[in-house]
């Protein structure tokens, strides 16, 4: 096989079962070059020290050819400090990377996409990353591979050195853009839009939400910059649940999304440019989606699980 060259970065806290999973798919690829952020345990956490050590374990387990390095921390930093410090580091050592937390589990074919994506924009300053999420439900976008949109989605990504210099930890950018109108003027976003994000920036901004995901799309919103996603969803995300940090709610549309694969070599857009129309459903669906919708995804969760109790009788 092809040595796999591009960095491969995880990032592992507390989950040995979902790291393992994802640690089995890049044993796919057999990068030669692995980089692994950890954080500490929470000292309020019976037993959690012994989570975080036996995720580490796997890491000394790897059984293919590689160079690991390591950015552990002893002690709990929390989400937005311990992502954004970890990828500080990792781009002291590499130029570009793709990266995958411990609970995202790639179509083996995202590594190439992202590879293939990482040369082909390496220089174009709009780019700001390529993800391998597609929440667009079937909706296909583009006669070719990928489309681009302002969303920055993190289930799976790749980025580059000269992209993660503009993330805006302390969201210098916020009270400007809150107080300018700016989100008003977007064309993605309708009413409803522009309030789900003024609450949630203004949350993340106060460190009432403690986010490096959210501070890391305005840091895109505010350099003008656009992520490439593919035409068909490349990750799944099997962290929903009372363990998760953010991703609790079980009932989410978008947990354990069943995943596709690509094509190789791709075909690339001729020109560059936001995919209005995508963003729109993304917000309406994904971010703020109105009560009629909620209501929806109520009913759709409770005739699943009643079809789940019933099935052994069924059959």
């Amino acid at each position: 096989m092809e040595p796999f060259r591009t960095p491969v970065v995880l990032i592992i806290f507390n989950r040995p079962n979902t790291t393992a999973k994802v640690l089995s798919t890049i044993a796919q690829i057999r990068p030669q070059k692995l980089l692994v952020i950890a954080d500490g345990p929470r000292s309020d956490r019976p037993g959690e020290n012994e989570k975080c050590a036996t995720s580490r374990t796997l890491i000394e387990n790897v059984d293919w050819d590689c160079e690991i390095s390591k950015n552990y921390s002893d002690v709990n930093l929390g989400c937005r400090q311990r992502v954004a410090t970890g990828l500080n580091w990792v781009f002291t050592l590499v130029p570009e990377a793709i990266i995958l937390e411990d609970d995202c589990v790639p179509n083996v074919t995202f590594f190439r996409y992202c590879t293939e994506l990482l040369a082909r924009y390496r220089h174009d300053e709009h780019i700001m990353m390529i993800s391998g999420d597609n929440f667009q439900y079937g909706r296909r976008r583009s006669k070719y591979s990928y489309y681009f949109s302002k969303y920055l989605h993190i289930w799976g990504w790749a980025t580059w050195r000269r992209a993660w210099q503009h993330y805006d930890d302390e969201m210098e950018a916020w009270p400007n853009i809150r107080d300018s109108g700016w989100l008003e003027k977007r064309s993605w976003l309708n009413a409803r839009g522009v309030r789900h994000w003024q609450r949630i920036f203004q949350a993340v901004y106060e460190n009432r939400i403690n986010s490096w995901a959210h501070r890391w799309l305005l840091s895109g919103w505010s350099n003008d910059g656009l992520s490439i996603l593919p035409n068909t969803n490349l990750v799944t995300n099997i962290g929903f649940g009372p363990e998760a940090t953010h991703t609790k709610w079980q009932r989410s549309p978008l947990a354990n999304m069943p995943v596709g694969s690509l094509t190789l070599p791709l075909q690339h857009p001729p020109t560059v440019g936001q995919h209005v129309a995508a963003d729109r459903f993304t917000q309406n669906f994904v971010y703020s989606p109105s009560m009629l919708e909620k209501r929806r995804r109520g009913a759709a969760f409770h005739l699943r699980r009643l079809y789940e109790r019933l099935k052994p009788e069924i059959n």
